[in-house]
């Protein structure tokens, strides 16, 4: 991806642009897949532990990327691309985690309305568990 689109979902979105956010909003987007805070700082060995997680922060608050949650006790996150706003993220969406390689993938369907009498429902989240198409194809 371009350097001035990088630039632009950060402006989009209210963020200041950085060096640190512009290299994990790039590591993001070219993966395609949830990273957790240890992948990024696997990865990005020359921004310090507290950048790491400021950015994770304010980009799950500021509507780039989404918590996924997981049953490994470790937060993963995902790109929510153009559903979220810094005021609020607007996703209801299925994940799937692979139990062969542990990947966690978002996956385009939606999920069914689902209408529980005496509850707003505000978000909705569900991992389906199994072996993806790579392990799969092995």
């Amino acid at each position: 991806m371009k350097y001035s689109e990088l630039k632009q979902i950060l402006k989009n979105h209210k963020l200041r642009v950085t060096d640190s956010r512009m290299d994990v909003l790039e590591h993001f987007l070219t993966h395609k897949k949830a990273l957790s805070f240890k992948d990024l700082e696997e990865k990005f060995s020359t921004y310090d532990r507290v950048t790491l997680y400021r950015t994770l922060n304010s980009f799950t608050e500021n509507g780039v990327l989404h918590k996924i949650p997981d049953d490994s006790g470790f937060a993963t996150f995902g790109v929510c691309y153009d559903t979220c706003s810094s005021d609020h993220h607007h996703h209801n969406h299925m994940h799937f985690k692979c139990n062969e390689c542990g990947k966690i993938e978002c996956v385009d369907e939606h999920l069914p309305v689902i209408e529980l009498p005496g509850y707003q429902i505000q978000e909705a989240n569900l991992i389906l568990n199994g072996i993806c198409k790579s392990c799969g194809e092995a």
